[in-house]
């Protein structure tokens, strides 16, 4: 569980997308934010806890886990300068040059 008290950069709410979806959200809601930002996303698909950090590490981004003390569940991760783009039709492939 992340215990960073500052506030996100950004909040992406995902509540009652299927994690694809909610990964095509965050792509798009993250594109153009500055690295370093803090994003809390709210998820209520099961399959959250897995794909988040998964798909931290396919792209980079730093996953840094649930948050506590909020009834709904979300999770934080901190973009970084370096990470990897997906295609903007499917969110688990790393985006080919002059792809989508």
């Amino acid at each position: 569980m992340t215990s960073d008290p500052r506030p996100p950069g950004r909040t992406v709410d995902g509540t009652g997308l299927l994690c694809v979806t909610l990964l095509l959200r965050l792509r798009k809601e993250i594109e153009g934010a500055e690295p370093g930002t803090l994003v809390h996303v709210i998820a209520t698909d099961p399959a959250a806890p897995l794909d988040l950090p998964a798909w931290c590490h396919l792209t980079g981004h730093q996953y840094l886990g649930p948050v506590g003390g909020d009834r709904r569940s979300v999770y934080a991760l901190r973009l970084t300068a370096r990470a990897r783009s997906t295609r903007s039709d499917a969110p688990w492939h790393r985006a080919e040059p002059g792809g989508p």
